[in-house]
């Protein structure tokens, strides 16, 4: 089934599209979290958030690796590209710095959404290592099965006030 009306819409408005839609995502995610952490607690709330990521990564990897038109093993260059169109890519504050003479692409989010919104809450914070690491690895391995992932700082474990998150990916030949 084709959409003309959206087919219609300006380049703009279609970006502003794709802004609100990835709002309306994260918004959906927070909310079925924090029904779950209010009725049974934040650890029944984080393995659910754990098995719903272990399949989400993978399909939002593979869809973006084919829309992408990368190849089987596009390396770090495409997990660069990758990383910049997940639907946080559209809401978060990132930077991706490269160093390619060892193989490495560090991933820092400089401001995250979910973070700010529970502290506007008055929300402890969302305690996401766990689950960013299953996030970020499964992406990472889905774009290309060589990648390895290593967590360098994210809540509860915040080895750089900089930045609310930042991850390694390594290219393992």
């Amino acid at each position: 089934m084709k959409n003309d009306f959206i087919r219609s819409l300006s380049k703009e408005k279609l970006i502003q599209l794709i802004e609100d839609y990835s709002k309306n995502w994260l918004a959906m995610d927070g909310v079925w979290f924090q029904s779950v952490e209010r009725t049974n607690g934040m650890d029944a709330a984080m393995y659910h958030d754990t098995e719903a990521w272990k399949r989400f990564t993978v399909i939002e990897a593979k869809r973006i690796k084919q829309f992408l038109n990368l190849p089987e093993r596009p390396g770090l260059d495409g997990l660069a590209q990758a990383l910049q169109l997940r639907f946080y890519a559209n809401l978060n504050e990132s930077d991706i710095i490269r160093d390619d003479a060892q193989q490495v692409l560090i991933y820092r989010t400089r401001e995250c959404r979910v973070q700010r919104a529970r502290e506007r809450k008055n929300m402890p914070f969302h305690p996401c290592k766990s689950v960013g690491e299953i996030e970020y690895a499964g992406f990472a391995r889905t774009i290309d099965d060589r990648i390895t992932c290593e967590c360098i700082s994210c809540f509860p474990d915040v080895t750089d006030a900089t930045c609310c998150c930042a991850w390694r990916f390594r290219l393992e030949e």
